[in-house]
């Protein structure tokens, strides 16, 4: 894979139950399954491992099976902008791969995940030949679109409230993350990497969201009890 050396070193063959994670697999006829599944690989990156760095040529599109990644970019000036995380069931770089162009933003582990790649040329051969990898792809960008229209809006709310509100929101799209359920496995600090704010301002945004019942904290992650007012949060309520 494209990151460090070692999660490309730590590659291997996807095993039928990983495969039952790969949401658009169900979308192939079984020739094109069949085909998909031998060159399917996965790997295993730590906390702080990149699976895309910025301005690495694209070799696979990639998908979390289990774990959680975050998207970002640095600036001329050596800021970090964080753009998104990406949940399990979630795929992404589908334009860079067909662009076959270099990532124009970095791919960071925030745990120890497992993430899964198809070769780009495998990608090519089924944007060519499969009808329902098509549409997969096709929905895909319709909500990549979507999602990252909210992401400007979440950059210009100034309640930190709110921006936790969305961001959650963002990590439970079903069109998206297909694997997360109702229940996010995230800790506090890795939901206020992804947001921007300190881990103390996040946990009191989380009080306040589970106050109003939109959410609940358990062991281990959060459960969204109201994701259309999650979705809709502001300040005003």
């Amino acid at each position: 894979m494209s990151g460090g050396h070692s999660v490309f070193q730590r590659r291997r063959a996807c095993s039928p139950e990983e495969l039952a994670q790969i949401p658009w697999l169900a979308h192939l006829t079984p020739e094109e399954r069949a085909r998909a599944v031998t060159q399917i690989v996965v790997s295993d990156p730590l906390p702080g491992d990149h699976v895309c760095r910025m301005g690495r040529p694209a070799t696979y599109w990639f998908g979390v099976i289990e774990g959680l990644l975050k998207m970002s970019s640095e600036t001329a000036s050596g800021r970090t902008i964080t753009f998104t995380g990406v949940a399990p069931g979630g795929w992404f770089g589908e334009g860079t791969v067909i662009k076959r162009e270099p990532y124009r933003y970095n791919i960071m582990a925030l745990r120890k995940s497992l993430v899964a790649g198809l070769p780009i040329d495998s990608f090519h051969w089924l944007l060519d030949h499969s009808i329902g990898f098509n549409r997969f792809v096709m929905n895909q960008f319709n909500e990549r679109l979507a999602q990252f229209i909210e992401a400007r809006e979440i950059d210009r709310l100034n309640t930190p409230d709110a921006r936790v509100a969305r961001s959650l929101a963002a990590l439970f799209n079903p069109a998206l993350f297909h694997n997360t359920g109702a229940v996010l496995r995230i800790t506090q600090q890795e939901l206020a990497y992804l947001v921007g704010l300190s881990r103390q301002r996040v946990n009191t945004a989380l009080d306040h969201l589970e106050s109003v019942g939109l959410i609940r904290v358990e062991y281990g992650g959060l459960r969204v009890l109201d994701l259309p007012a999650l979705r809709a949060f502001r300040m005003d309520r």
